[in-house]
């Protein structure tokens, strides 16, 4: 089991925190959550994100450099797929580095970017600026763009060495998740939330799932979980199962990487607690096949790869043909449940959302 992560940074300590919600917001707030459960069932439609502009004009003779948190992480790679897809379209030149989540090599790549000729670096899908400060700023100083793919939440300031921020909606995801656990237990969630708080986007994530319950609903209640990413084979299972111990009413687990799946489904089971159920976030096929086979997962809130692909790339093309400024990969949160989850494979795998990005992008960059 290959486990997704998005930034490496100071480890954290555990923390567990229990908080009671108290507000007043009642049959509006489940109105609210179920309002927004509907919306992301809805199939992923592309919207442009900036004006249309010829791609091929603007990126002739220049070079991008993508240096991903690794590529023995199926994240990275499919996201590098559509990149990589997306470049060979417009006709540029865009090359992905080898690493295997080692910041020796993340240097060598972008020290050998930034001697090439590169027009931009792209840290894609979790490398944190600050493990690289002296590398960027040598190639900021030669002229060349940083960009940062899928490492912020829409609620983050970027490192000022980033030039292109493209965001992921992370927030978004944490409120679906509790809406739909609002939405099942008719406004009565006693859940626990998993994270680890050394990745970048957890803070924030968690947050959001709090503040929406806080918000908007009065008979909610929630355990925060931290399990720093090393120690998840080791700490999530006894942590859930010390938890439904100490509270028989817990209902839903809500682990914000759904690769920490892996250890809640045997917790869940050796508590013989078949009656709680997981929603997550992420779509990582392996959760797709529990959710499809009924094993306890019961949502997944899934993002199409290959959309933040070309979404990326779109952002780094604006950045350099000046086309307006993205902060934020315009790729849609899609809910996956029984209901659907066969249309992302059966195994599962990186489908389910259609492909009408690509035509999307093309006709905004003018190839079709």
């Amino acid at each position: 089991m290959q486990i997704r992560f998005r930034t490496l940074a100071l480890a954290a300590a555990g923390v567990v925190s229990t908080i009671a919600i108290t507000s007043s917001s009642g049959a509006a707030g489940l109105d609210d959550a179920k309002a927004l459960v509907a919306e992301a069932r809805k199939a992923p439609t592309f919207t442009p994100p900036g004006e249309a502009f010829d791609a091929k004009a603007c990126m002739a003779g220049k070079k991008v450099f993508v240096v991903p948190l690794t590529q023995e992480n199926p994240f990275n790679v499919e996201i590098g797929k559509g990149q990589l897809e997306a470049a060979q379209a417009v006709g540029f030149e865009l090359k992905i580095s080898e690493n295997q989540l080692n910041v020796d090599q993340w240097v060598q790549a972008v020290t050998g970017a930034a001697s090439e000729g590169y027009d931009v670096i792209d840290i894609m899908g979790g490398i944190p600026p600050e493990a690289l400060g002296p590398q960027l700023q040598e190639a900021k100083a030669k002229g060349i763009k940083i960009a940062a793919t899928h490492l912020y939440d829409v609620t983050q300031t970027k490192n000022d060495l980033v030039d292109g921020n493209f965001s992921m909606n992370y927030t978004r995801a944490g409120q679906i998740m509790a809406a739909w656990a609002m939405e099942k237990t008719d406004g009565k969630v006693n859940a626990v939330i998993i994270g680890s708080d050394e990745i970048l986007p957890t803070g924030p994530f968690v947050k959001a799932i709090q503040d929406y319950l806080t918000a908007n609903c009065p008979d909610c209640k929630y355990k925060y979980i931290n399990v720093p990413v090393v120690e998840w084979g080791s700490k999530i299972q006894p942590e859930v199962q010390a938890a439904l111990v100490a509270d028989p009413s817990i209902n839903y687990i809500l682990p914000i990487y759904d690769s920490m799946s892996a250890f809640v489904v045997p917790a869940l089971t050796l508590s013989n607690r078949n009656d709680v159920r997981i929603a997550s976030y992420n779509g990582t096929p392996f959760t797709l096949d529990l959710l499809r086979d009924g094993d306890l997962m019961e949502m997944n809130v899934g993002e199409s790869l290959s959309w933040v692909g070309y979404a990326s790339v779109d952002g780094i093309m604006r950045m350099l043909c000046s086309k307006g400024e993205i902060t934020e990969l315009n790729t849609p949160l899609y809910i996956f449940d029984d209901g659907n989850v066969k249309d992302a494979g059966v195994p599962a795998g990186y489908g389910g959302y259609g492909d009408g990005h690509i035509s999307g992008f093309k006709k905004l960059w003018g190839l079709e």
